[in-house]
C-alpha cells in the first residue's frame, strides 16, 4: 500500500510541474514571440519571468570602442 501512495504522489507532482510549465509558457507567449521576431534572445529567469536582450547592443559597444581608438 505504501508504494501505491508513493506512485500516486509522484504522478500528482509530475502533473503539477506540467501545468506550471504550461502556465508559464502561456503567460509569456506574446512577449516571447515578439522578442523572437525582433531577433532578441530570451532567457527564462523564473515562473512568468524572462530576460529579453537585443544582441545589437553588443555591436554598439564594440563600435564605441573602435571610435575611441581611432580618435
Amino acid at each position: 500500500m505504501y508504494s501505491q501512495g508513493t506512485k500516486r504522489l509522484s504522478r500528482i507532482k509530475s502533473r503539477i510541474r506540467e501545468l506550471m510549465a504550461w502556465t508559464d509558457r502561456e503567460i509569456c507567449m506574446e512577449p516571447d514571440e515578439f522578442a523572437h521576431r525582433m531577433g532578441w534572445t530570451v532567457k527564462r529567469t523564473g515562473f512568468g519571468a524572462r530576460r529579453y536582450r537585443d544582441p545589437r547592443f553588443d555591436q554598439l559597444r564594440v563600435s564605441y570602442r573602435v571610435i575611441e581608438e581611432v580618435s
